[in-house]
């Protein structure tokens, strides 16, 4: 009873305006930061050292959501938080071969985020087209054979993003030992549509018979037919909402799903490693 009393004076005193005015100060004191930032380097060294003894995720995609309620809650216009969200995913890329996990597949910008202000759309292409030249010419790309995709209605971008995304898939083509794809101008529902108009004109050309249309071979029609491991193994979403979005529909079929309660240009290390043993916590109970 008496717990229960101090922990119900301790949430009255922290909603006070004196006592988030100095939770803020401690927050953003640089000592503070020092500290905070080698407990973080710390405590995910020893994440790290547990998670791998376990058998690791090989395909993990992600919908990277918040950028504009981040900016917007730090005073900032939205676009920073798109610029922020773009330094966050090369973070994330560096976890991923940190950790050997082979294939990452990111839901960069959806059909329906072109209805988003112009001028907000036009920095996001600005943006897309910035980190493919990026990627295309940095060395570490090639060095460890990073096979890049953009997958999406391409046709839908413009021509500026659409030469940048073309010319490092066609400069990645032949890589093989790790996989990013970057799905722009994507949707789950179109790209179903679109492979079933495909398998209907190759029926209708007589390269397939009807009866022969089954799981496998609709799958060798989607964006991701190119990869070893087509389906993801955890889909992983920030910003605490709970929803798929209309992202990689058919691929998710048995997918084990995590939502973070933060937004993306936070997202943390911990976080990124609290979801991979979430993921490994599943597989033990599940006797995989």
């Amino acid at each position: 009873m008496l717990r229960k009393r101090l922990e119900r004076i301790g949430e009255k005193a922290i909603e006070t305006n004196f006592a988030r005015q100095v939770i803020r100060q401690i927050k953003y004191n640089k000592l503070f930061k020092i500290i905070y930032r080698e407990m973080e380097r710390i405590i995910a060294k020893k994440m790290m050292e547990d998670i791998k003894r376990y058998p690791i995720p090989q395909h993990i995609a992600i919908i990277m959501d918040g950028n504009r309620r981040y900016a917007l809650m730090q005073g900032m216009p939205p676009y920073k938080g798109h610029e922020m969200g773009k330094d966050k995913l090369e973070e994330v890329v560096e976890w991923c071969h940190e950790l050997g996990i082979k294939i990452l597949t990111v839901f960069a910008f959806s059909t329906d985020n072109f209805k988003r202000p112009k001028e907000e759309v036009e920095h996001l292409m600005n943006l897309f087209e910035q980190d493919l030249k990026k990627l295309a010419n940095d060395e570490r790309t090639m060095e460890n054979r990073v096979r890049i995709k953009v997958i999406g209605q391409i046709d839908l971008l413009p021509e500026n993003v659409k030469k940048a995304a073309m010319e490092v898939m066609e400069k990645t083509k032949n890589n093989d030992k790790y996989f990013f794809n970057i799905a722009i101008g994507y949707g789950g529902r179109e790209e179903i549509v679109e492979a079933v108009k495909k398998i209907a004109e190759d029926v209708k050309k007589g390269k397939i018979k009807p009866e022969n249309i089954d799981k496998e071979l609709i799958s060798s029609y989607l964006y991701t037919s190119h990869l070893p491991i087509p389906d993801p193994d955890l889909v992983l979403r920030t910003s605490g909402e709970e929803r798929i979005s209309n992202f990689l529909l058919w691929q998710l079929a048995y997918s084990e799903l995590y939502f973070a309660d933060v937004y993306w240009p936070s997202f943390k290390k911990t976080d990124f490693l609290k979801a991979i043993q979430s993921y490994q916590r599943r597989q033990r109970r599940y006797g995989k």
